[in-house]
């Protein structure tokens, strides 16, 4: 297996990715990833920063500085025009196997690389811990 063939984005995955940063467009999504699979809401780029960035928000001086540079990263997320190489998720589940997914609780936000998701599909995986929408 070449390099070049590892790093393989899925152009229609891309695009949804590209739309989400440009347009705040959110989309329920599942992925598969190295044998685990991934639920939850795709979501901007700015979006996932923003959240993030929240996380560090009242704590200590060097948490400050982190939720500052977070916010950052996020308003220069809006601005790039360069191709998107990151998927960004929240309400995230990982699902390992017939377990439980791994976080069960909390709002969990979640980034990983395009080129190295194997599959997706439209939706999220619902369990019993969910209350339908």
């Amino acid at each position: 297996m070449s390099s070049s063939s590892s790093a393989a984005k899925d152009s229609i995955l891309e695009f949804f990715v590209e739309a989400a940063n440009k347009d705040d467009f959110s989309l329920d999504i599942t992925l598969n990833v190295k044998g685990a699979v991934i639920t939850g809401t795709l979501v901007s780029a700015q979006e996932y920063f923003h959240m993030l960035s929240e996380t560090f928000e009242g704590g200590n001086e060097t948490a400050q500085m982190v939720s500052d540079q977070l916010k950052k990263a996020g308003e220069a997320s809006r601005t790039n025009d360069t191709e998107a190489h990151f998927l960004h998720m929240k309400d995230t589940k990982v699902y390992c196997g017939d377990s439980k997914p791994t976080p069960s609780k909390g709002k969990i936000l979640w980034r990983g690389k395009l080129s190295e998701i194997d599959g997706f599909f439209l939706g999220k995986i619902f369990d019993s811990s969910d209350k339908e929408r």
